[in-house]
């Protein structure tokens, strides 16, 4: 039974007035053409009822000016689970492998405020006369749309919004752009095809290993990126493990204040190298060769959405998933451009904005004044229309951030900011210095580099440098190289450099993320990454939530920044026969696939058919295969027996400043007298009192109610009958608090 506290009554607008219908529209404004946008989330909705004059609020969209806008809560609808298609399928029957159906279908996900949503939708579709799709213009946002418009039996006709930011302009000028979701057709295909992939697989190899190695303890995850993904951070620590640290000695000399080193392989032993010391100190130093050369440095790239992830987990420390959601909300403040982007340039339509969103970017005016004392340049590492597709690289809107952003959204903001702002500076101009000598038959070589003028380097010039893997090589290329005279001789200072081989890096969420976006490949070359990109694991946009499922199966975890494969990690990887499983670069042929579905190159169909004959192999391989159970590890026995003697430490509670309203989710809460509310209470309308039902709550109890939409069974309550009841109390799709 569900009581709510505030009942507000809502019907649609087409039915007559009456008392039992309070919210009729008189016929004058009742649209004889209806249009019904539908946007991924309620604040986008907001937004963009908003430009469009949709401002009547009603139970689930906003109606107005012949438009209805409402939303989805991300997916409403995901593919049936193996158990809608049979019940056999309800336990995990390692002889019932594979399980393939002949069709796949799609179903609500089980969830009251889902439906509830749905149910508004599919209302709306019957009554609309045009359905318009403003969902995130992406393959997932493209998905999350046509899967609810087919549950809802749509028959309409469907016009796309494909915007790259949320600003007035933006969707403005998306609305006078609108497009045939024909258009979109092969997008939405590759989309469904790359969820039906990955129920193939998931489900099964998940069942198959599950059963046949899981010793009915634990479920023993496999995914399509997952999977291969795990096997490159267990292959990393299996080189870690196996590296043997070996000693080596260099020779060096110092000649005019200038260190210099010996141009030969590393000597294995100490006494070779006092050999060798002591043939340097009979003979002088003579300079072979002196050469510079004036170079450029390129400037970096703008961002897509894994560089500014790599560049946020090296500067700040922060997870791929944080960057994520602190990018989204920036976006969805209209301060930033589409985020879930893989490309690093901008369309050359574009150019024209450039001048009118740098003079709005006020905090950064010292950095930009230069830029605007002569055109914008117009370069081709910038503006590319064959690099662009659906989406440009990130950069800021003509919305400058206010002072609520959060620290974590300011420094993202910050990092777009000054990369886009620095493309437009001209490149760094460098001074290589190259010198070679000898002492008697042992070359030497020494470099150094000066920057004659910082270009874009001048961006970044306060900032504090960034730490080198190679401190020592560092100091001796920056060292400054005194004027040569080829020929000229010298006394020197020669000396032993003792030195110990270091194992492979174990893998950051910085370098994994690289190496996933280039399947598993090293790669140093910005032009070389772009051409690798189509074959990289996973999509921009999916590669947080990866990593972040590898840490809840305990299949890897943390050590300050490093990624570690855990023992279950490795014996998984271990068990798996199957290269397919495994390999990165197979995988990223299989996102290559993908792409190609999308511009219309390779049928969806075919990829599901070269699946399902690859779960079917496996399958077979697997079940009539050997193999040894994995052992599922826990926290050492010593571990936990300290924390049990260690005194309980009183977990403190969330701030309520800290705290998102749940309903508008752009402001913090506050706590009053009697309520906590939204801080924008006054457009929000979003509160909840201390006490209800007769029930005074806790803040502990609040801020469950608002964290996780509901609370625990809680007593004391007491209902209109003024019985005492208990019950639970939960936040409604109308956010109001209901006792169930």
């Amino acid at each position: 039974m569900l009581i709510p506290v505030i009942f507000k009554h809502q019907l649609p607008t087409k039915l007559a007035k009456s008392k039992k219908n309070p919210d009729f529209c008189p016929p004058s404004i009742i649209p004889k053409f209806m249009k019904l946008c539908i946007a991924e989330k309620p604040s986008v909705a907001r937004d963009i009822a908003k430009v469009l004059g949709a401002t009547m609020p009603k139970q689930g969209y906003m109606e107005g000016n012949g438009y209805c806008v409402t939303w989805t809560f991300g997916h409403l609808c995901t593919l049936k689970e193996p158990h809608d298609y049979g019940p056999q399928y309800k336990s995990w029957n390692l002889f019932l492998l594979p399980i393939i159906p002949a069709s796949f279908g799609i179903k609500l996900i089980p969830n009251k405020g889902v439906e509830n949503q749905f149910k508004v939708i599919e209302r709306l579709v019957e009554e609309c006369d045009e359905v318009i799709n403003c969902g995130d213009a992406g393959q997932e946002g493209e998905l999350i749309q046509r899967w609810v418009l087919q549950k809802a039996k749509c028959t309409k006709p469907v016009q796309r919004l494909w915007i790259s930011s949320l600003t007035e302009e933006a969707i403005k000028e998306g609305f006078a752009n609108l497009k045939p979701a024909e258009d979109y057709k092969n997008l939405y295909l590759a989309g469904n095809a790359r969820a039906i992939g990955d129920w193939l697989l998931g489900i099964n190899a998940t069942r198959l290993f599950t059963k046949k190695f899981g010793g009915n303890k634990a479920v023993l995850s496999i995914g399509r990126v997952q999977t291969p993904t795990l096997a490159m951070l267990v292959q990393r620590q299996k080189e870690i493990d196996a590296f043997n640290t070996e000693e080596y000695w260099e020779l060096k000399t110092k000649y005019r204040d200038v260190i210099f080193n010996a141009a030969i392989d590393r000597l294995k032993t100490l006494d070779r190298a006092e050999k060798g010391l002591e043939y340097l100190k009979l003979n002088p130093f003579e300079i072979v060769s002196f050469e510079i050369k004036e170079g450029k440095e390129k400037n970096l790239r703008l961002f897509d959405l894994t560089g500014l992830q790599v560049e946020a987990n090296k500067k700040y420390g922060y997870s791929a998933e944080n960057t994520l959601n602190y990018i989204q909300s920036l976006y969805e403040k209209k301060h930033v451009t589409y985020p879930r982007v893989d490309t690093t340039y901008l369309s050359e339509s574009l150019y024209p904005k450039i001048e009118g969103i740098l003079r709005k970017m006020h905090f950064y005016q010292d950095l930009i004044s230069p830029l605007l004392e002569a055109p914008i340049p117009r370069s081709k590492a910038v503006f590319d229309d064959t690099k662009v597709t659906d989406h440009h690289a990130i950069i800021p809107t003509e919305v400058p951030p206010s002072q609520n952003l959060s620290r974590e959204e300011k420094l993202i903001y910050d990092l777009i900011a000054k990369r886009f702002i620095s493309v437009f500076y001209p490149e760094c101009k460098i001074s290589n210095t190259l010198v070679e000598g000898k002492v008697g038959t042992i070359p030497f070589k020494t470099s150094g580099r000066q920057v004659l003028e910082p270009g874009w380097r001048a961006v970044y010039a306060k900032e504090p440098k960034e730490e080198s893997a190679d401190k020592e090589k560092e100091k001796e290329e920056e060292q400054s190289i005194p004027e040569f005279t080829v020929g000229e001789t010298g006394p020197h200072d020669p000396m032993i450099h003792q030195g110990k081989t270091t194992p492979p890096k174990p893998y950051t969420e910085a370098t994994l993320l690289r190496a996933m976006e280039t399947a598993g490949k090293q790669v140093d070359d910005e032009e070389l990454r772009e051409l690798l990109k189509n074959n990289g694991i996973g999509r921009p946009s999916t590669r947080a939530n990866i990593i972040e499922t590898l840490f809840k199966r305990k299949y890897i975890e943390k050590k300050r920044k490093n990624l570690i494969a855990t023992p279950t990690g490795m014996q998984l990887i271990d068990t798996i026969e199957d290269e397919l499983l495994k390999s990165p670069e197979l995988t990223g042929e299989w996102e290559s696939k993908l792409r190609k579905i999308e511009s219309g190159e390779y049928e969806a169909n075919r990829f599901k058919e070269e699946l399902i004959q690859m779960v079917t192999e496996l399958t077979e391989k697997v079940v009539y295969g050997k193999g040894k159970v994995i052992t599922l590890y826990e926290e050492k026995e010593e571990v936990k027996e300290k924390k049990k003697r260690e005194p309980a430490v009183k977990k403190e509670l969330q701030s309520w400043e800290e705290t998102q309203c749940p309903k508008c989710k752009e402001h913090h809460l506050i706590k009053g007298k009697a309520a906590v509310g939204c801080s924008d209470f006054k457009n929000c309308g979003f509160k909840i009192t201390f006490d209800i039902f007769g029930k005074k709550l806790s803040d502990k109890q609040l801020l469950d109610l608002v964290l996780k939409g509901k609370t625990s069974k809680l007593k004391g309550f007491s209902t209109h009958s003024e019985s005492l009841t208990e019950g639970i109390l939960t936040i409604g799709e109308d956010f109001q608090v209901q006792l169930a």
